[in-house]
């Protein structure tokens, strides 16, 4: 197939943050082009971003469902193959449904759904429909936290015992939703994000990011929340210890009242042979830590990194590759998942164009989130993940 991968949007019009990020990632490897796009729930709006995007307008639609509609009738040649879906948390599910029902793939922004019983009703969805289904963890998409899953995958660290992840930011210390803030609104308001804040925005980060890395599944969980700032109906700080499957223990916390942070992912995992330290703010380097020698550097785009790493770089080391390289991972492996299926092909499992979070982790992102929020409620409670 001699063309680009074609994708709808749903959400990302004018005054949004995520929908020009998408964007510009599913761009930069030039396998991916915006065909057509239902960018607000305002028809007016959305048509309207659709002309700022250069779309021809019979390809800007008021609604997903005319989208859908209407793309599902146009020949194989010309209609859309996936629909990105860039809106609040509570319109993932719809939008998502719809698409997959009508023979498109699906990209989502996280987390999957509004709730877990969507999340689990979506991943019946998928697997009737055969389509493919991906969500946009795009933390997944660093060279460096791919080697870091390499490593560990390979034993290098020994059986894990312990592992640290933190994601904490201070844009929410002031009730900014009260100002008109559009991005503060949504995230706080429960009938938009769901039954949690800090965590569900950027918790689910943390744990996606803990659970790839090192290969290990969170069983069960204590949790604290609280929303310090008066007023806000949702968390904004989030305190949660881990027990893995096999053994491990861990610690996450996530926070959005944490003054002077801005996007402070790190994790750090430790083996019975040594561990490693990564941080987003830093992220083409990583720390090796070992019982009986010295400590050493990992740096983004060296000969020395595994395959994953190396698949997952595009430039000569030292030229900073960051967020949107990472973002554009997601797409770039989703793009090439699609041509594979389109040309019947069968991938190994450990071709590259399958390394992107898929249905399952949308599925353990919200029984984490439900399990986060029932623990706190009981005071901490151990409280295992439904899935």
């Amino acid at each position: 197939m001699s063309r680009k991968i074609r994708y709808g949007m749903v959400g990302g019009g004018r005054g949004a943050f995520i929908g020009a990020v998408h964007r510009i990632a599913a761009a930069i490897d030039q396998q991916i082009e915006l065909v057509c796009g239902a960018f607000s729930s305002d028809p007016e709006r959305s048509k309207a971003s659709g002309a700022d995007f250069y779309l021809p307008a019979n390809r800007c639609y008021g609604t997903f469902q005319e989208m859908i509609k209407a793309e599902a009738k146009l020949p194989e040649g010309e209609r859309m193959d996936f629909v990105a879906i860039v809106t609040p948390n509570h319109m993932h599910f719809p939008p998502a449904k719809m698409a997959l029902e009508n023979g498109f793939h699906v990209l989502s922004d996280k987390p999957a759904t509004l709730n877990l019983a969507e999340a689990k009703k979506l991943a019946e969805i998928v697997k009737k429909t055969g389509q493919l289904y991906g969500l946009t963890h795009n933390y997944t998409g660093y060279p460096l936290v791919k080697e870091a899953r390499e490593l560990i995958a390979n034993g290098k660290l020994g059986k894990i015992r312990k592992v640290v992840v933190e994601y904490p930011q201070g844009w929410l210390a002031t009730r900014l939703e009260a100002s008109g803030q559009k991005q503060a609104a949504w995230r706080t308001d429960p009938k938009r994000s769901g039954a949690a804040g800090c965590i569900g925005d950027i918790g689910t980060h943390a744990e996606n990011l803990a659970e790839y890395i090192t290969g290990l599944q969170i069983e069960e969980l204590a949790a604290d929340l609280t929303s310090f700032v008066k007023g806000r109906k949702l968390d904004d700080d989030g305190n949660v210890l881990l027990r893995f499957k096999g053994g491990a223990k861990g610690v996450l916390h996530s926070s959005q009242i944490s003054v002077g942070e801005e996007n402070n992912l790190n994790i750090r995992v430790y083996g019975e042979l040594g561990g490693l330290e990564w941080h987003q703010k830093a992220p083409n380097t990583m720390f090796l830590k070992w019982l009986d020698q010295p400590q050493q550097i990992y740096r983004t785009g060296l000969g020395y990194l595994g395959n994953a790493a190396k698949g997952a770089s595009r430039t000569p080391p030292a030229h900073p590759e960051g967020y949107l390289e990472a973002f554009a991972n997601i797409y770039k492996n989703f793009a090439s998942h699609i041509r594979a299926v389109q040309a019947g092909k069968k991938l190994a499992k450990n071709d590259a164009a399958l390394d992107y979070p898929t249905i399952h982790d949308g599925v353990r992102g919200m029984a984490f989130i439900e399990a986060v929020v029932k623990s706190s409620k009981k005071n901490a409670t151990w409280t295992k993940l439904d899935v």
